[in-house]
């Protein structure tokens, strides 16, 4: 499974992600996911060890939080990021065509 689906399928709350820093995934779970660099043998057998030794209480804490993020960055979330986004390009875009009196269109007008 994918960080987030891991996640997401853990109904009851509980477990731990181990996941390596060159993963998307690793930027949003930075805080409760433990981080490593999977060349790094002995980091990684430390983090693993970590894991497996995790309170329960910590583990659930650190779960319920990564899994209200999954559910805020869901594909909607991501949608009205993007719309947004190109909203605030087009008016930009919008602006400096007013402020610049539009130079491509005044280009094309002299042909």
């Amino acid at each position: 499974l994918v960080a987030k689906e891991f996640v997401a399928s853990r109904t009851d709350q509980d477990g731990v992600l181990v996941l390596s820093s060159f993963t998307g995934a690793a930027r949003e779970f930075r805080e409760d996911a433990l981080i490593i660099n999977p060349y790094d043998i002995e980091e990684s057998a430390k983090s693993i060890y970590q894991a497996l030794s995790m309170p329960r209480e910590e583990r659930k804490r650190r779960m319920e939080r990564m899994q209200k993020t999954v559910s805020s960055h869901n594909i909607y979330a991501w949608a009205a990021d993007l719309l947004n986004e190109v909203n605030r390009i087009v008016e930009r875009r919008s602006r400096l065509d007013i402020q610049g009196g539009n130079e491509s269109a005044r280009l094309l007008s002299n042909r």
